[in-house]
């Protein structure tokens, strides 16, 4: 398939999947934009038994023309002293937002259901012809939105962004924004009822109302060809389509050009661009050029990095360099301050960290993070892989399942495509094989090499013996056929014998592609000293890292490695009194920012390890 027909094919893909599942197609670039915050504190009502929402025949009042007033959307007030309304927003405590519950409220650490959620504001229209949009940054779970008594639309999936037109429900004065936050776990939900992190439940990232003019850049895709580093491919959606010949303006000043695109009659105007010269964005030299899009009402700006990032039999290459992917896995928390990571500084908190442990790489699992992070990541040259959580065992036959993961895959990949640092989409987190699960994975592997040709495909596997040998070890999973890395998860040591039978294990891959250890690690409490065998020690965590790590560099093929984790973070799973207190203890920070004996074996590991190969 030629390039422009598979962008074609790209933006069919998009508007199918916009009109059948999502509300709205996504806005790009928001914080580039002009925009007000709603930041700060929403009053709150703690709903389990979803009063607000239902009737006592458990029928929606949204779905009726005129919803009685006992729903909580309507933020009904008492017509005189003896009317009866059984909520009140204005009494009702309040909370911060962006950020969870449960770590803002003690009562709620660990409530899973629903809350409905108040901000009351103003809002200067500037002018008739403004556009305006709510957009969230994320809300966990499900997000059902109202704005003046007006349903906006319903929303799946806790860590992925999504927006609605406005511009007809919102006023200058007294609005009230209402959003019935549910995070209860459900088993044909992404991810599904069982997991080994904490569910934060409620609005924990940016909310923000954002201008545009009438006819918008909605959309845009601009990298280089993974096949030619001096040309400029992607393309340009307006929002308005069934208007032919709008031009855009694609201005990259540093490099003196200005190319002028015409759009077809679906607001579309492909790119390809031959350069002069560029300056690759790499880790060693994050650059990034402001790349401005300019139409006859519209302008915006962007910082984008331009590099290339392919395989070659067992080698990941770099801007046609082969290098070493020297990482770390890392979960959305905020470590010291407790709860789901929101800001611009937990994200910088969390890669200052990475950087000091020796890392060009960091694996963020194991669903998509904040965008702050990733653009953190594009000036730091921190390479990134991305997952979303399609993690251990989902409903694999359930088509509103797969629809679901397809759309936050869609979601992050929208969001993200330009970020140079982003160089692998992942699909799934140690998932069982079988014929369904494997034409699940496929499917999502296939919608995302179609959205984005530029990057990586893989996924978090896991390892077998061969031949029913316990000591050798393969990768037999099929999904290896389709990924363009090969990827696993590794706990020899931990939860397969002792630190020292890594001694003992031989490897046998025999897939000539490159591999990544996405996992390794073990447990140990921060002050917890022990010999090497005494268990949750800091010493045992140091000695399995030291074997792990001579036991993998046998791997012919070894590109990269991930291990398990940076930070200590909170899961519902771990029980152990005095050790865990429901703390995952596989980071190699605690959960107080202290530095464990591991972090500088790693450390140490990287440091002499070249980040690329001689050819």
């Amino acid at each position: 398939m030629n390039y422009n027909r598979m962008l074609k094919v790209v933006f069919i893909l998009l508007l199918n999947l916009g009109q059948s599942y999502t509300q709205e197609p996504l806005l790009m670039n928001v914080y580039h934009r002009t925009y007000q915050s709603l930041h700060g504190e929403w009053d709150y009502i703690v709903d389990p038994y979803e009063n607000g929402f239902y009737n006592y025949r458990y029928e929606a009042y949204d779905i009726f023309e005129n919803p009685v007033r006992e729903a909580y959307f309507l933020n009904t007030k008492p017509k005189d002293k003896s009317d009866r309304v059984e909520y009140d927003f204005d009494t009702a405590d309040k909370i911060k937002v962006p950020g969870d519950w449960n770590s803002q409220k003690e009562n709620l650490f660990y409530y899973e259901g629903t809350i409905w959620y108040r901000k009351l504001f103003d809002y200067t229209i500037k002018n008739r012809n403004t556009r305006t949009f709510l957009y969230f940054g994320a809300v966990n779970y499900q997000a059902d939105v109202y704005l003046n008594g007006t349903k906006l639309g319903t929303h799946f999936g806790g860590f992925t962004p999504f927006n609605y037109e406005i511009t007809n429900f919102i006023k200058e004065k007294d609005n009230f924004l209402i959003v019935k936050v549910d995070n209860k776990r459900r088993k044909e939900a992404i991810p599904t009822l069982n997991t080994d992190w904490w569910n934060y439940g409620g609005i924990t990232r940016d909310v923000m109302l954002i201008e545009t003019p009438g006819n918008f850049i909605q959309d845009y895709f601009i990298q280089l060809d993974p096949e030619n580093e001096l040309q400029l491919k992607g393309y340009v959606r307006l929002n308005r389509k069934h208007i032919t010949d709008q031009e855009v303006t694609l201005i990259i000043p540093e490099i003196s050009l200005a190319q002028k695109l015409i759009t077809d009659t679906e607001g579309v105007a492909l790119l390809k661009v031959r350069l002069d010269s560029i300056t690759c964005w790499s880790t060693k030299n994050p650059k990034l050029y402001e790349v401005i899009l300019r139409t006859a009402e519209d302008e915006i700006h962007d910082q984008i990095g331009f590099r290339t990032v392919r395989t070659s039999g067992s080698y990941i290459l770099l801007n046609g360099k082969r290098i070493f992917l020297k990482g770390i896995s890392i979960h959305e928390e905020n470590p010291i301050r407790g709860g789901r990571a929101h800001s611009i500084e937990d994200a910088r908190q969390l890669l200052m960290w990475a950087k000091e442990l020796g890392c060009n790489y960091v694996r963020l699992a194991h669903y998509p993070h904040n965008e702050h992070i990733i653009r953190l990541a594009d000036q730091m040259g921190i390479l990134v892989w991305e997952e979303i959580p399609v993690y251990w065992t989902i409903e694999w036959n359930n088509q509103d399942t797969y629809r679901n993961a397809e759309n936050q895959l869609k979601d992050v990949i929208s969001r993200d495509k330009n970020r140079a640092c982003v160089i692998i989409w992942s699909v799934a987190n140690e998932t069982p094989a079988s014929e369904a699960r494997n034409n699940f994975l496929t499917k999502l592997a296939n919608f995302s090499r179609a959205l984005d040709p530029t990057r990586l495909i893989s996924a978090a596997l896991e390892q077998h013996n061969y031949n029913r040998n316990p000591l050798i070890r393969t990768i037999d999973d099929p999904f290896t056929e389709i990924v363009d890395v090969i990827s696993f998860n590794d706990y020899i040591g931990w939860y397969d014998g002792l630190p020292d039978k890594c001694r003992d294990i031989e490897w046998k891959i025999i897939q000539n592609k490159p591999v990544i250890i996405s996992e390794f690690g073990a447990g140990a409490k921060y002050g917890f000293h022990g010999d090497s065998l005494t268990r949750w020690s800091e010493e045992y965590q140091e000695y399995l890292y030291i074997e792990t790590l001579k036991m993998i560099s046998k791997i012919e093929q070894l590109r990269g490695i991930s291990p398990w984790i940076l930070v200590d973070f909170r899961s519902p799973r771990r029980h152990l009194p005095k050790i865990q207190d429901g703390w995952n203890r596989k980071g190699l920070i605690s959960e107080s920012g202290n530095k464990k004996k591991a972090f500088y074996v790693l450390k140490t590991f990287y440091d002499k390890k070249p980040e690329f190969y001689d050819h």
